[in-house]
């Protein structure tokens, strides 16, 4: 078995070059947070965005239900396949 060496500094930025910029203190804050709640971060993150879209959804449809702005969020965000690789995500033109 082979053994482990350090990355060089130069090796390091040659890896993360063209990765999104770092929020220093969320990771912070996450290392500091026991493992079984780490994932909590990324699920308030999702549901945020869902909250978004649901309130844009309503103001611009104020006669629909909750339950058929709901299916409208669904829809916004999962991807349709019919006999095409990828369409936009339903009701896209009205984001913007």
């Amino acid at each position: 078995m082979a053994e482990k060496r350090t990355l060089t500094s130069e090796e390091i930025s040659a890896i993360v070059e063209g990765f999104e910029p770092i929020d220093v203190d969320e990771m912070e804050m996450m290392a500091k947070m026991p493992s079984e709640q780490r994932w909590l971060v990324s699920y308030h993150k999702s549901e945020a965005i869902r909250a978004d879209l649901r309130n844009k959804l309503r103001k611009d449809f104020p006669a629909l239900s909750l339950p058929e702005i709901n299916m409208k969020v669904l829809r916004s965000l999962t991807p349709v396949r019919m006999g095409k690789s990828y369409t936009e995500p339903a009701y896209h033109e009205h984001f913007g």
